[in-house]
């Protein structure tokens, strides 16, 4: 028997279940947020900025408002203005701005970057709306601009506010110089990443529909919660009053974790028009205005006693921000909990260019942190002339050196013993260009992944009907990655109810409060509630049965009640029970009802949680080309419980691919003169393809944490790109003798 709030393993949990809405989305009946019918719908269009920074002096309309079919056209002219925003410029800093974000929202004449919202057009259709956009003259007076990252890198200011709300953003342990001093190697170097654009499938998509004082939003958005926060808060109204519904997302990543201009613009336009605007932005239009990665320049200093041992690590990145508002990307976090140096320093500059404000994307920090503190350790064991393994084994922190505190659970030797094993590392000869097939450089290369474990507070409701079904109510998302699945796992293992009898809503502010399905913590947040609501649910159910005197399980013990395959029976006697139909129509018929809130507790204060792997790559480079081939990519992963091999490994084969193109490809590029973004298309910004993806294995490591939550699971949806950049940094390097510190990797810096 097991305590009532065990995770149960009856065989859902654990198990390659494929997706439960695999065949809605396979068959279209799985509807985005742009794709929900709703009567009298007029279509918006953002007109955007032209020059990177000045004033607008005139907007002239006038020939696009003449169009038939154009409804109306919105711009800080005649854009209705927002008292919470004139009091956000009235108090200055003293409050806080009720957007979130700094949003464009039509309500001044100041212009921040290329490509800034400046106007909207509603008309009857898409067409019209376009054309009309086209046609609507803008004249400014234009300031200089500042774009370029290398040039801005002298105004570089230290960043003080805490990153997330808890991390500080500079950190210091032991003596640094002292570190340095005492190592008989050392190695000072700059790496940089560019800035990068989210371009998911769906590109971002809202309807807004007016019901009196009563707003509905169909967004493409992983924050239905945070969302309606931020439009109640910016448009004066009750939260009650707004309904945020995302059943459905073709892609997030972080991008949609905002409630960015687009948003409040078809709020605004709706109630303007009196009548549901539909606003999607164009694959252009998602260069800017929703956020992305931004340009990092990182400067890592290491020294090592010629054993190796580390003496002294400094990491100080300074990455890229707008003139609106700050953005930190968190590059050094992962370096302080890494590995077990005793003198340590760590920090984040920022520089403001005339540029969209950044945002989350994909392990946002560590994936171009651990690109740069990766590819220095790779550089140290060749000064060393040490395997890149050996070093990182020679300073394993066997607790985390920044706070002291163990870990949960740390898997990471494993990971590295598995991933070398299975990819083969034993056969990599040691020097640069030392292996070859044929004409091609052959180059293998390796990192370490890690992500931290997070989780918020999250509600979840769980009903079983009298018909044996389950409904599974949580206000959180499913992204494409299988949180649907997951929780219908975990609440059919919890329930003892079959698979096909549960149905799981989530995605509606009208359910159970959750946090924004981001930073590889839902299934800890959601999936602990809906664990917990489902737990709840089944104490119900059993309570009932041995309590009533016409049960088989009448004054059984509590906890010697099974349930499975939607059956009551007692524990070593299955004949001795009945059906949850029967109990349930011979008590009136009446559902079941489970709810819980579940939330971090103390263990936070005692244990450092993270999830750890390795990953390894092979590839190929043409000599007389420059050109590279990525032939293989093997990864090793601990991360407490895997509640589905299947999706999780689709997960980690994401993350993996989503590095690949972070090594070779993906590059925001910006005109230095006009801040224009040159190459806002997917012909001409680069990311992988199926012809580009080689042969990824995914392993996993068994683990048992019984500290992280009550399901034991650790997220997977950033760590599989943690370390990918660094680990085909190093196999180019192992391949030709050249150290590309400056991603992408292009032909034209191997050549």
């Amino acid at each position: 028997m097991t305590s009532p709030n065990e995770p149960r393993t009856t065989g859902a949990v654990g198990a390659p279940i494929n997706r439960v809405d695999g065949r809605l989305k396979v068959t279209g009946a799985a509807r985005y947020s742009a794709e929900i019918p709703v009567d009298d719908l007029a279509y918006g269009v953002i007109v955007q900025s032209t020059i990177a920074r000045g004033t607008i002096d005139r907007i002239d309309a006038g020939e696009a408002e003449q169009l038939p079919g154009v409804i109306a056209v919105m711009t800080p002219r005649n854009a209705p203005k927002l008292e919470s925003l004139q009091k956000f410029e009235r108090e200055g800093s003293k409050g806080s701005r009720p957007t979130g974000r700094a949003l464009s929202l039509l309500q001044n004449d100041s212009v921040h970057y290329n490509g800034q919202p400046i106007a909207l057009v509603i008309a009857e259709s898409i067409e019209v709306a376009m054309h009309a956009a086209s046609l609507v003259r803008t004249t400014y007076r234009v300031d200089q601009p500042t774009i370029d990252m290398a040039t801005a890198l002298p105004s570089a200011y230290p960043s003080t506010e805490k990153i997330y709300g808890r991390e500080p953003p500079a950190t210091q342990r032991g003596d640094l110089q002292a570190g340095l001093a005492a190592a008989d190697v050392r190695l000072d170097v700059v790496y940089t990443t560019p800035m990068e654009t989210h371009n998911p499938m769906e590109m971002h998509a809202t309807i807004a529909a007016w019901d009196g004082d009563k707003l509905t939003l169909w967004d493409a958005t992983q924050n239905v919660h945070g969302v309606r926060g931020t439009i109640a808060k910016t448009l004066s109204i009750p939260p009650e009053q707004v309904r945020v519904i995302s059943h459905f997302i073709g892609g997030a990543f972080g991008g949609k974790g905002s409630a960015w201009s687009h948003v409040v613009l078809a709020a605004l336009a709706a109630r303007e028009v009196r009548r549901p605007v539909k606003l999607v932005l164009t694959r252009r239009q998602m260069f800017g205005p929703v956020g992305g990665r931004p340009h990092t320049v990182q400067h890592v200093t290491l020294g090592a006693a010629r054993d190796g041992t580390l003496t002294a690590l400094r990491h100080d990145s300074t990455s890229s921000t707008s003139t609106i508002e700050e953005w930190v990307e968190a590059a050094t976090l992962a370096t302080r909990i890494l590995y077990d140096c005793p003198n340590e320093e760590t920090s984040h500059r920022l520089v403001r260019l005339n540029v969209g404000t950044p945002t989350f994307m994909r392990a946002p920090g560590e994936a171009s942190g651990m690109f740069a503190l990766e590819s220095a350790l790779d550089e140290l064991s060749y000064e060393l002339r040490m395997d890149p393994i050996a070093l990182r084994l020679k300073n394993y922190a066997e607790a985390d050196p920044e706070s002291g505190k163990p870990w949960s659970s740390k898997s990471l030797r494993q990971c590295y013993a598995l991933g070398a094993e299975r990819f083969g590392w034993a056969r990599r000869t040691a020097e640069p260009r030392s292996m070859r097939d044929g004409d091609q450089l052959v180059g293998l290369g390796m990192a370490t992944a890690t992500y931290p474990v997070r989780r918020m507070p999250a509600s979840a409701d769980a009903c079983i009907y009298p018909d044996g079904r389950a409904v599974i109510k949580a206000g959180s998302h499913d992204l494409g990655t299988g949180t649907y699945t997951i929780l219908t796992q975990l609440a059919a293992d919890a329930l003892g109810i079959p698979l096909g009898c549960i149905r799981v809503e989530l995605g509606d502010t009208d359910l159970p409060q959750n946090p924004i399905s981001a930073g590889s913590m839902t299934v800890a947040s959601t999936g602990s509630a809906v664990h917990l609501a489902a737990m709840a649910a089944r104490e119900k159910l059993i309570q009932l049965a041995v309590t009533d005197p016409r049960s088989p399980l009448h004054v059984a013990q509590h906890g010697a009640v099974e349930i499975a395959g939607g059956r009551l029976t007692l524990h070593g006697d299955v004949d001795r029970g009945e059906s949850i139909e029967e109990l349930l129509a011979r008590n009136g018929g009446q559902p079941i009802e489970g709810r819980a809130d579940a939330k971090p507790g103390d263990e936070t204060q005692v244990y450092s949680m993270h999830a750890f792997g390795s990953i390894f790559a092979e590839l190929r480079v043409d000599p007389d080309l420059g050109t590279v081939r990525v032939g293989r990519l093997v990864g090793a992963y601990a991360a407490g419980r895997i509640l589905n091999p299947k999706t999780a490994r689709s997960q980690l084969m994401g993350g993996i691919t989503f590095g690949m193109g972070m090594a070779l490809m993906e590059h925001t590029i910006t005109d230095l003169r006009s801040g224009r973004y040159v190459n806002a298309d997917i012909a001409e910004y680069h990311i992988p393809v199926h012809a580009d993806v080689p042969g990824i294995e995914v392993f996993f490591v068994d683990e048992h944490d019984e500290h992280v939550d009550p399901i034991g699971a650790k997220g997977l949806g950033e760590i599989g790109m943690t370390g990918v950049a660094a680990a085909i940094a190093n196999a180019v390097f192992h391949a030709t003798g050249v150290r590309v510190r400056d991603l992408p990797i292009t032909l034209d810096k191997l050549l």
